[in-house]
């Protein structure tokens, strides 16, 4: 629909929205264009300002402006980055393609803003004489690092070059998401009659005739999308083997089917592409240049992390192997269990070891009382309080809206909770933001949202997730509470945008609290009779955590291994089919288990460059969050206000304006040590070398 030429752009008006909220009923496709073109023109006027300043560059002149600046892009760029995410159309998509490239080159031009760059390079030189307090000297750091790695440095025509480089990737990227989506959203197996919903529970079942419903499928129909929490529980209990192997394909095939949706080139293309970006800094590969910028700073501590963990995973999973085996001949079905098989047989074994099953404990974990347990152990750790405001509409009407209060009773912030899968939503499970708190641009309540892809109950029955789904929930809170506590002064340093390999602690710590039994005893409660699991089944519970950990170890290892190796050629495959097929050869990944992403469908790796070389990150973390949580036991109280003080303070609350070894230091009282997360995993045997 064309634009009303008299009409206000409602993304460059004010925003009147309760709790400045971006105003969604009157945001249309056609407003992004030119709201983003006049924003953009702002930024440049305001750098140019900065870097025509006569004045001798401060600080404050300098440092703090560049800071400030471009405040009015990020929140309309926010607003689209989340509805693109979250509530797609075609008509955003292709606003999303249109603006990519424009975007970057934009970026391009913000960090190698020359005078701009002159002033904050000479403040760079003489940092250290200039008394600045710790976050001011971190944020005149990593501005600088920020600027140097876009190519602040280079020369007139290997900037252009660089820009052009970025600005490529940026619509290669872009492209890569829409494909996957394009492949998850367009896929349904339907199911038809009782003999291919054999095995199935109830709440399966239930998930399965609702995606039927949002699909406009006759009544009574069942259908399973690629949805993971749908899917993941139909490899699970469906006793079709054949109907297994059929979704299982279509999951593992996302990206490669062919068409305009094939994403093989489209992943060549943008490894074409990183590889001559890392060229231009000097370094060999891409690999080298995205580490560089971590907790690792390396190829080696990567590999050394991950080899240590994957030679003990390997025979982990063999010997969960020969008990899949063994479950197989006692059902009397011959031959080795295949990738479709895996899930169906692990839960038998775990049936018969542990006397539980995932039927007997979904009842217990219903959606609405696990987001109380979340807000829950927040408030006991933190002060923080969550209140619903129902009356404030989002951008959809599953996406419920809170307002966020701290522990001295002010209103700090908002919290958007969007639970469920849609066709017009990417898969996964993410957290971002719609503004960061930051006092330099003045925003004192930032606005957080959480993602997750749950498979909604049926009507008038509530949506019942898997211990896997409510471990899902309590990570992305994390995520979320580290943006919603965020107290820094300089939107740079504000929130989850710190090191890619020191963000995933936030999260991946707070999944602890849910396996906590005060917690599951006060919330993990029957959805119809409101009875409190019983003990016995969280002890059986807490039995079977470690069951199945070398599958997941060495599925999750094989991606982040494949991701590490493939960044790091110096000259990118020319296909990275076959390179990934060999790759998983030389590491001896057992056929049976496979990556837990394949590469063309990998959005960590191609749909944008956080995770690039960084997939490893979760297990990075991983180490970090288990000694964490160490702090707790050791302290014999899981809510123990000092350590939970400390950890608010030094993780939480700190954003980027500590480096992440220093921060985690001042938490812990020293560095992390690998034993905790190698015994959570059950990988630590009694007879292996310590760590």
């Amino acid at each position: 629909m064309p634009l009303d030429p008299v009409a206000p752009n409602p993304l460059l008006t004010p925003w009147n929205s309760p709790f400045g909220l971006p105003p969604f009923a009157q945001i249309t496709p056609a407003h992004f264009g030119p709201a983003l073109q006049e924003a953009m023109r702002q930024q440049i006027a305001e750098l140019d300002a900065i870097g025509a300043a006569t004045d001798l560059p401060s600080f404050e002149n300098t440092v703090v402006a560049l800071d400030k600046a471009g405040a009015l892009l990020y929140r309309i760029d926010a607003v689209l980055s989340n509805l693109t995410s979250s509530q797609t159309s075609p008509e955003l998509q292709a606003v999303q393609r249109d603006t990519a490239a424009l975007l970057a080159a934009h970026d391009s031009q913000v960090k190698m803003h020359p005078g701009v760059f002159a002033r904050l390079d000479a403040l760079h030189e003489r940092r250290h004489a200039l008394e600045l307090a710790p976050e001011q000297l971190r944020l005149l750091e990593r501005l600088h690092q920020d600027a140097v790695r876009a190519g602040a440095r280079f020369d007139a025509e290997l900037q252009a070059r660089y820009s052009s480089i970025m600005q490529q990737l940026a619509e290669l990227t872009t492209r890569f998401a829409q494909n996957v989506l394009a492949d998850e959203s367009s896929y349904q197996l339907l199911l038809q009659g009782e003999a291919d919903l054999a095995g199935l529970p109830d709440f399966v079942r239930a998930a399965a005739a609702q995606a039927a419903v949002e699909r406009g499928l006759p009544e009574g129909s069942h259908v399973i999308t690629l949805s993971r929490s749908l899917i993941v529980p139909f490899l699970t209990f469906s006793e079709r083997r054949d109907l297994r192997e059929t979704a299982w394909r279509a999951w593992s095939a996302r990206g490669e089917m062919g068409g305009e949706t094939d994403n093989r080139e489209v992943a060549r293309q943008i490894l074409v592409l990183r590889q001559a970006q890392a060229e231009a800094h000097g370094y060999a590969c891409y690999a080298d240049y995205a580490l560089a910028d971590s907790m690792a700073g390396s190829q080696k501590a990567v590999f050394d992390l991950l080899n240590e963990v994957w030679q003990r995973a390997l025979p982990a999973a063999e010997r969960e192997r020969q008990a899949l085996i063994a479950m197989m001949r006692s059902h009397g079905v011959a031959g080795d269990p295949e990738a479709w098989d895996w899930r169906y047989w692990s839960e038998k074994v775990r049936q018969a070891r542990f006397s539980i099953e995932e039927s007997e404990l979904k009842p217990y974990f219903p959606l609405d009382r696990m987001v109380e347990a979340v807000f829950d152990c927040a408030q006991r750790l933190f002060g923080v309080r969550f209140e619903a405001r129902p009356e404030v509409a989002a951008y959809h009407p599953d996406v419920q809206v809170y307002e966020v209060f701290d522990a001295q009773g002010r209103s700090a912030g908002v919290f958007l909770h969007d639970n469920f899968a849609r066709q017009t939503k990417r898969s996964g499970a993410w957290m971002s933001d719609f503004n960061y708190q930051s006092r330099n641009r003045g925003v004192e309540r930032p606005i957080i949202v959480n993602n997750n892809n749950f498979a909604k109950g049926a009507p008038g029955e509530p949506t019942l997730l898997s211990f896997d789904d409510a471990r899902t929930l309590f990570h992305e809170f994390g995520h979320g509470l580290h943006g919603l506590l965020s107290r820094v002064t300089y939107h740079r340093l504000a929130g989850t945008q710190v090191l890619r390999d020191f963000v995933e602690l936030p999260s991946q710590l707070f999944e602890h609290w849910l396996a906590e039994p005060q917690v599951l005893r006060q919330h993990a409660r029957h959805w119809q009779t409101g009875e409190p699991i019983p003990d016995a089944l969280v002890q059986r519970l807490q039995a079977a955590q470690r069951w199945g950990q070398g599958y997941e170890t060495v599925s999750y290892c094989g991606s982040a291994l494949v991701d590490l190796e493939i960044h790091a050629q110096s000259a990118p495959p020319a296909d990275i089919v076959a390179f990934e097929q060999a790759a998983l050869q030389r590491l001896c990944m057992p056929r049976a288990v496979g990556m837990r992403h394949r590469l063309p469908h990998f959005q960590h790796l191609f749909a944008g460059a956080s995770y690039a070389s960084g997939y490893y990150v979760y297990l990075w973390a991983e180490v970090l969050d288990a000694d964490a949580y160490d702090a707790f036991i050791e302290a014999g109280n899981p809510f123990d206000a000092e350590v939970a003080a400390r950890l608010h303070r030094h993780i939480y609350a700190s954003g980027d304006t500590v480096a992440p070894q220093a921060a985690y230091t001042a938490f812990r009282g020293r560095l992390p040590s690998l034993v905790p997360l190698l015994t959570k995993r059950g990988l630590l045997d009694e007879g292996a070398p310590s760590v």
